[in-house]
């Protein structure tokens, strides 16, 4: 399995090279050079297995033998011992046709988890094989940053440093990410919103001599190994509810569109997949794009559901590689005129091949209020405002009752307390775990939007630096 930048201008790398650079050296990001497939038989064939078993089956192609078969069962196995139910990620059955799929049973409560818990143990893997260190810069707009954290606490080959929006994150989110108190975490609140925090990132990835200096790599959804790893829970649900012989539907709250771009990459594996339902908050630049195959950038705005206040969506742009047929300089010149003008279409030419593909709905912070409180008066069940935003768009595209629709639940109700209690008057509490996080000590660096700023504060903490 080789791996191609979306904008052709980097060189093809094999998986453990993808996993360490994040972001190809021409901005781009990286993509499968082919798409695997499984046959009918082979998806019938994962039935019955367990969540661990069916996740080695599904990315072992991904890795393309470059991570022993029996290394990587044991990270996977690890990664998921540490979720606090025995099926990683259950469904539960809404109604007839409609199914909640829990992604947040991992240690920070968010479906960021299902893939970091994995993806730290693979870096510490392939570090230790090549005695090297990184240090890895993120942005979050709420959950990556916690469970990036966690992930990469005390690895001794990794330094970590998250940039997450002052003010625009959950206190709980917050909380999270600054009380972690190891010596190679360090967390800074940036003045501006998320997409100014993924801008400052690239910004410094596409700084040559500041990433060569630094080792730098990334856990956002720019990298190839969080969508491989989100693959494994739209395969697993589909084939729970009867996969290949019976289509099944998503659902998926999205603001990055890495979380739904990973159910494209399993239509692509052979799995007969209803059109993908994007749930968009009031930031709703995606369902703008999905209806009317035109995009433009307003200005970010906060809402009850802040992991998708996001304007620009990165993952986007592996969807539009297969729609430029996957010519980088092409697409490279797109997206480029995008950021400089803020408005894009689609091309004409081939929009029909993903218009079907896809379908979007949007939700202001009444709806979802609105959503949250009907949901639980109906159902008995607490969610938050992310995976309301979800649910509400699985019901409004539901066209028949015939073909079951997961709507995926991305964070614990416990992280959002404010929303729910205002939306049905129960204010949920944290498990026991964190039951004393509003006590414990927070530790984080307060910045501007301002990449030489963020650099030199990367450049005077990383322990490389220091300790040299």
């Amino acid at each position: 399995m080789r791996y191609i930048s979306t904008r052709g201008g980097a060189p093809a790398l094999g998986f453990t090279d993808v996993l360490l650079a994040g972001l190809a050296r021409d901005g781009g990001l990286y993509v499968p050079e082919t798409w695997p497939r499984l046959t009918a038989d082979e998806i019938r064939a994962l039935r019955g297995l367990s969540y661990e078993e069916l996740a080695f089956r599904i990315m072992r192609p991904f890795v393309g033998g470059e991570v022993a078969d029996a290394d990587l069962k044991h990270m996977i196995d690890g990664a998921y011992a540490t979720f606090r139910h025995q099926a990683v990620v259950p469904l539960k059955q809404l109604d007839e046709s409609l199914w909640l799929m829990e992604l947040f049973h991992g240690p920070t409560l968010a479906f960021k988890d299902v893939a970091l818990q994995l993806v730290g143990r693979l870096y510490d893997h392939v570090l230790t094989k090549r005695g090297a260190r990184v240090t890895i810069i993120g942005a979050t707009s709420g959950d990556t940053g916690s469970a990036a954290l966690e992930a990469c606490r005390d690895r001794a080959g990794i330094d970590i440093f998250m940039l997450h929006p002052k003010g625009r994150v959950s206190e709980v989110q917050r909380r999270q990410m600054t009380t972690i108190g190891s010596a190679n975490v360090f967390n800074i609140a940036i003045e501006g919103s998320f997409d100014d925090c993924q801008d400052l990132v690239k910004a410094m990835f596409n700084d040559h001599a500041f990433r060569d200096r630094i080792n730098m790599s990334a856990v956002n959804s720019i990298n190839w190994a969080r969508v491989m790893a989100q693959v494994v829970y739209y395969a697993a649900a589909a084939v729970a509810l009867g996969a290949p012989d019976r289509r099944v539907g998503f659902s998926v709250p999205s603001g990055n569109f890495g979380n739904i771009f990973a159910g494209y990459v399993a239509r692509q594996m052979g799995f007969d997949l209803a059109a993908l339902i994007v749930g968009a908050n009031r930031n709703d630049i995606l369902a703008r794009f999905f209806t009317t195959g035109r995009m433009e950038i307003t200005g970010v705005e906060p809402s009850l559901s802040p992991s998708m206040d996001i304007q620009v969506s990165s993952n986007l742009e592996r969807l539009l590689f297969d729609l430029y047929d996957r010519d980088g300089a092409r697409l490279g010149e797109a997206v480029t005129a995008f950021r400089r003008t803020g408005r894009f279409a689609a091309p004409e030419a081939t929009w029909g091949r993903i218009e079907g593909l896809f379908r979007a709905v949007s939700l202001d912070d009444p709806g979802t209020l609105r959503a949250m409180g009907e949901l639980h008066r109906e159902t008995g069940e607490l969610v938050d405002p992310h995976s309301a935003i979800g649910i509400h768009a699985a019901m409004a595209c539901r066209t028949d009752r015939e073909t079951p629709i997961v709507a995926l639940a991305t964070a614990h109700p416990a992280k959002f307390p404010d929303a729910v209690e205002k939306a049905t008057g129960i204010r949920p509490g944290l498990p026991g775990f964190l039951a004393d996080l509003h006590e414990r000590v927070e530790r984080m660096a307060g910045l501007p939007n301002d990449v030489r700023a963020v650099q030199d504060y990367v450049l005077s903490h990383r322990r490389n630096d220091r300790n040299s």
